[in-house]
Order: C-alpha cells, then sequence, then structure tokens
C-alpha cells in the first residue's frame, strides 16, 4: 500500500435518510452519497447495513450490486453483524478494481471473520479489541498479534489484515489520543497496514469544530503510518489533508494541480 486510502463511511443504516433507503431498495439515495464519497476522493466506499437481521443477505445484494454497476465497480467495505450477508455481498461483488474487506474481526466473538476473510480472499479490519476498550497498548499488541497468527494459519497475507487501533473520543479521553497514535506507529514499524473509523475521535463536539480535529488527527495518524481511514471525506479539509500528506512522504508527484488530479 502506497497512496492513504479513504473509505468513506456516509452510507450508514444510522442516518435515517440511509435506513429508509435500504427499507425501500429506493436507489437514489445511496448512489447520490455514493458518488459524493467517489468525487471527494474514497477509494472504497463502506456498505453499513446494521444488524439487518431478517434480509440482510438480500439487503447487501442488493447495495453491492446497486453501487458497482453505477460506479464502474468502485471497491467496497461490507459492514455489517450479519455474517450470512457478508457472504451473500462477497458472492456478487466485482473485484475488477479491488478486493471487498470485511468490516470487521476483533480478537473475541468476531474473531471469525478472519476466517470468513481469508475463505473469501478478501481484506479484513481487525479491531485491537476483545471485550471493550483496550487498556493500554500492551493489550492492543497482544489482540493484534492474536489476530495476525489467526490470519496467517488461514492462508491470508499479512498486507490483508487492516489494524484498527480503536479510535477514541477525546471528549472524556484526551490523555489516551497519544496512546492510540502510538500503536498505528507500533503497527507501521511491523510492516502492517492499519486503519479505523476516525471521526470516533470528534464525537460529541460542536459541528463546527469537529473537522478541525479530525484533520489534525489524520495528518498526525498518518505521520505515525496509518495507511487508511474510515472517514467522511466529504467533511472540509479532509480530501486536502490526505492528498497533502502524499505528496510530502513523496507518496505521490507534486504538481501544482495535486489536489484535482
Amino acid at each position: 500500500m502506497a497512496k492513504f486510502i479513504i473509505i468513506g463511511e456516509r452510507i450508514h443504516c444510522i442516518s435515517k435518510s440511509m435506513r429508509e433507503a435500504m427499507a425501500k431498495r429506493d436507489p437514489e439515495p445511496i448512489l447520490k452519497l455514493a458518488k459524493a464519497q467517489i468525487d471527494a476522493g474514497a477509494a472504497y466506499i463502506d456498505v453499513n447495513i446494521g444488524p439487518a437481521e431478517k434480509d440482510g443477505e438480500d439487503l447487501m445484494k442488493w447495495a453491492v450490486q446497486l453501487i458497482q454497476s453505477n460506479f464502474d465497480n468502485v471497491p467496497l467495505c461490507l459492514d455489517t453483524a450479519n455474517r450470512k450477508a457478508i457472504e451473500a455481498g462477497i458472492s456478487v461483488y466485482n473485484r475488477a478494481k479491488g478486493k471487498p474487506i470485511v468490516n470487521s474481526a476483533d480478537a473475541g466473538d468476531r474473531i471469525e471473520n478472519i476466517d470468513l476473510a481469508a475463505a473469501n480472499e478478501a481484506i479484513c479490519i481487525a479491531l485491537c479489541s476483545k471485550a471493550g476498550i483496550p487498556a493500554d497498548n500492551d493489550e492492543r499488541m497482544q489482540y493484534c498479534q492474536e489476530m495476525l497468527e489467526r490470519g496467517l494459519m488461514q492462508g491470508m497475507e499479512a498486507e490483508d489484515l487492516w489494524f484498527d487501533p480503536l479510535f477514541l473520543v477525546i471528549k472524556g479521553m484526551q490523555d489516551k489520543q497519544v496512546e492510540v497514535l502510538e500503536a498505528i506507529k507500533l503497527f507501521s514499524e511491523m510492516g502492517l497496514n492499519s486503519t479505523g473509523g476516525l471521526s470516533n475521535v470528534s464525537n460529541g463536539m460542536p459541528k463546527d469544530i469537529r473537522h478541525i480535529v479530525n484533520n489534525a488527527m489524520l495528518a498526525m495518524s498518518i505521520q505515525c503510518g496509518l495507511t487508511s481511514a474510515i472517514v467522511n471525506p466529504c467533511e472540509p479539509g479532509i480530501k486536502e489533508t490526505v492528498r497533502s500528506c502524499d505528496i510530502i512522504k513523496n507518496e505521490t508527484l507534486y504538481a501544482d494541480s495535486f489536489l484535482e488530479i
């Protein structure tokens, strides 16, 4: 992995408009958000259908085919607690532009999602947690090692496990932010890919300052070695921060028009 990868987070069942569109199989709102995120620099689109216990398999198939058929097989991150729905989505997924991402496994009850990803030649986001927030980086790295070994034993390449340090809310956990950055650096030193829900950092903040903190944390995380992030690419400054960091880290060639390329 070279250039930083943005995973667009906005197609999420927590949004009322997305929830209604999914329930009604209404393509318009979903395609509108997918386009906006792709135009803003998202390389992957996260498709979060929630628990989807009743019709998850049908819904995920519909969403995967809808988005990929309209946007030249854009790669997707399949996000649900319903394992059968992930398998269903993978069964109709077009890999022409990239492997599917399974979102996500952890070192506890969801560790079998690593097996699912391995069996389907998919990427897997590996959350360095077991039951709640890890106490420190010793615990994070213990879980990282457990999941790495699990994936390797299942025949995965290490590069297909994207480790998530668990980005934490600054309000109430301000003292833990440097620890998260240090975990990202540890992943990087091991040659591992990393990702995470960056927007978690600014949860609970006034809307007019969230993007400021998100962009600062993004830049600092990239410097520590973060290789991707689940984030809203339409948020002010996100695309500019990512592309500027790619330039500074010599991952892409500078041009005066680099923001438009």
